[in-house]
């Protein structure tokens, strides 16, 4: 438990500062392990890059390429940020071979056809080049209760509780975001499994409440503590990797690629 000790009616930022320092937030957690894996010439693609591809932005001038997919119209335009309006799992646009390092930041739980996605990563990759992803953990009360709500509720509900815009919200199908499918899947297509380890955050889903934050902060203590309980944190972290002996995959299309036909 924390030395400066906060109450279930401390400000959420108080409960945030005592619980939850800077550094072991899954997106730092995530960052460091991009930046650990980039060179000055690396060809970098960011799957789910957003709107104004922020993270790409932040890697201007420490890497050679920089490319970013999503599914939004994009709000920058900069000759240095090569930015497709495409899906992971059709990514027409980015050269076979062609990257370095792949990443992504709750992209995975909102694919959903995850052979299509998995063949289209390893597709893309260089042999030896990575794909460092985050994901919500399948056993997270947050994805437990999402997986229960319909998909057309989603974004009213996350805009109520955390101010998210409800166009940034997407449908979610948790087909690829636990460890046993993820490495399926990898091994499947020949991808070499690095690191796959469970993170947790502050309950940023009760924001709206002190004593609820409050109770979401000490569970989260709690599943720290017990190795036996990673299973329940909120966050996967996931690095798989093409390996330089890996296999070499036959063109294929998506649709041939679903489990769901």
């Amino acid at each position: 438990m924390p030395q400066s000790f906060v109450g279930p009616f401390a400000p959420i930022q108080d409960q945030i500062n005592c619980f939850f320092p800077p550094h072991t937030h899954p997106y730092r957690v995530l960052e460091r392990e991009i930046l650990a894996n980039l060179t000055t010439e690396s060809a970098v693609l960011d799957i789910g890059c957003g709107r104004s591809a922020p993270a790409l932005s932040k890697l201007k001038g420490h890497v050679r390429e920089l490319h970013g997919i999503d599914l939004v119209e994009f709000s920058v335009r900069d000759p240095e940020l090569h930015l497709l309006t495409q899906d992971v799992c059709n990514m027409e646009g980015v050269a076979s071979g062609s990257i370095d390092l792949a990443f992504s930041r709750s992209v995975m739980e909102h694919v959903r056809n995850p052979r299509a996605a998995f063949y289209e990563i390893y597709r893309v990759l260089k042999y030896g080049g990575k794909y460092i992803f985050l994901t919500p953990g399948s056993y997270d009360y947050a994805t437990v209760i999402s997986k229960i709500i319909p998909n057309k509720f989603h974004p009213k509900i996350v805009r109520y509780v955390e101010g998210r815009d409800e166009s940034d919200t997407f449908p979610a199908y948790y087909r690829s975001n636990s460890k046993k499918t993820i490495k399926k899947y990898a091994t499947e297509f020949g991808f070499t499994v690095k690191k796959m380890s469970y993170l947790g955050q502050y309950p940023s889903y009760f924001s709206f409440s002190r004593p609820l934050f409050w109770t979401g902060c000490i569970y989260e203590m709690i599943l720290s503590r017990f190795e036996h309980l990673h299973f329940l944190r909120g966050w996967i972290l996931a690095v798989i990797e093409k390996p330089f002996d890996g296999p070499a995959l036959e063109p294929c299309n998506s649709s041939a690629l679903s489990e769901h036909r």
